[in-house]
């Protein structure tokens, strides 16, 4: 699909992350205001809530756009989610008959302040990365050989939904319990070996019901868009804690998403397929359409009074060995009820070369290879001060499907009472 023409001449550039083919939502608010539904639309936000009291947006609920939150509209469901769709595209395109009274309720992107895009109701992160996976057993058990479980199922753990912030939220270096090996006794203190994991961040827009297992099929129409995700993780909290139960403290903390919801009907075109599997999946874990998508993933780092960002890695969403619908399948198989607005982490996204690892555990190999900045500083893990930025965009014929910057910065630890 070429590039689609708006008259919001900034959107017709293929260095955008937000063309007429993207359509991503947010929330925003300006000064003082309330904050709102929008749209993105090159460097401009349409406001929702305007172009609605307006008249010229109609679903099949008032009001559902002057709230902090999409997920009203997740609730109505995919039929509804393509009328609108195709409502903004007949607005925004060249040429539309409504340009003069659209027009008015367009804001500068520059001048406003994002918002969470959403409510999250649960947060699930996978641990579905092929690669990862092999990089973190030859790290921490001296084999790349997985887990018995993983080429059958898509591994995941229950997080803490209250956590997940929007992209350019500060987060404090977390305390916690870590042991060193050669210790009696654990000690607490703030983390050492503080870290990212780069993933994607499915969110689901209509329920299931508890009791009720899904189809891989349903489970992909399901999602009603994705959004870049930082999973980040205090490594030493984790590999004291996680036996036997898992990740708790060492993730709980924090985790970043962009501030713009993709729609999976804007990411349509760059379907890509899972990988041969290794071990044929148990039937319920079949689908009938490609699951992954190929959008081309960045990691940065800018220490503290830097003046630009060190590229530390590259991949591409396409690595990953199960697709958000297959762990969404799994998550429902024994009735878990799904949520509109629930989110799934997709896990870290790594590719076979140490240019495409997706976290500083696998780029540093647990701190025993330092890497050197633009600046001359080395790292192995981040440092208070430092921002971390992860970036995404599935590259089109002219244009890109983007997903604006997710970044953070860590602020030192907060001195326990």
């Amino acid at each position: 699909m070429p590039l689609m023409k708006s008259w919001v001449t900034s959107a017709n550039s293929d260095t955008t992350p937000f063309p007429l083919n993207n359509l991503p939502y947010g929330v925003f608010s300006i000064g003082d205001s309330d904050p709102r539904c929008g749209v993105a639309i090159g460097d401009m936000i349409l406001d929702m809530a305007a172009v609605e009291e307006a008249g010229l947006i109609g679903i099949d609920e008032d009001d559902a756009f002057d709230l902090p939150f999409w997920n009203d509209v997740m609730e109505l469901g995919p039929d509804v989610w393509a009328t609108l769709r195709a409502r903004l595209t007949e607005l925004l395109a060249e040429g539309s008959a409504d340009q003069a009274l659209v027009e008015p309720h367009l804001v500068k992107l520059a001048d406003v302040q994002l918002h969470m895009p959403l409510l999250v109701s649960e947060y699930t992160d996978f641990y579905a990365g092929r690669q990862h996976a092999a990089n973190m057993g030859a790290i921490l058990r001296g084999s790349p050989d997985l887990p018995a479980n993983w080429l059958h199922i898509p591994i995941g753990y229950n997080g803490r939904a209250s956590s997940v912030v929007v992209s350019g939220t500060d987060l404090h270096r977390p305390n916690g319990q870590t042991k060193a090996p050669d210790a009696e006794m654990p000690s607490f203190g703030p983390t050492k070996r503080l870290d990212i994991e780069l993933e994607m961040g499915a969110i689901v827009g209509t329920p299931s019901k508890l009791g009720q297992p899904i189809t891989v099929d349903e489970a992909d129409k399901m999602i009603f868009g994705y959004v870049l995700l930082n999973d980040w993780s205090a490594r030493d909290i984790q590999g004291w804690e996680y036996q036997p139960l898992g990740p708790f403290q060492g993730k709980a903390f924090g985790t970043s998403i962009s501030p713009w919801i993709v729609t999976a009907a804007a990411l349509e075109p760059f379907r890509a397929p899972t990988p041969a599997r290794e071990k044929e999946l148990l039937p319920y874990l079949n689908g009938t359409v490609d699951g992954l998508y190929d959008i081309e993933l960045e990691v940065l780092m800018q220490p503290n009074g830097a003046d630009h960002a060190t590229a530390l890695t590259k991949t591409n969403y396409n690595r990953m060995y199960y697709s958000a619908a297959e762990q969404l399948c799994h998550h429902a198989i024994g009735g878990c009820a799904m949520n509109a607005g629930d989110l799934l982490g997709s896990g870290t996204i790594s590719g076979p070369e140490k240019s495409e690892y997706g976290s500083l555990m696998e780029v540093s190999w647990a701190g025993r290879e330092p890497f050197t900045l633009d600046t001359g500083e080395t790292r192995t893990f981040i440092e208070d001060g430092d921002t971390l930025t992860l970036r995404g965009a599935a590259i089109g014929d002219g244009y890109q499907i983007g997903f604006g910057d997710c970044t953070g910065t860590i602020l030192p630890a907060v001195k326990h009472p």
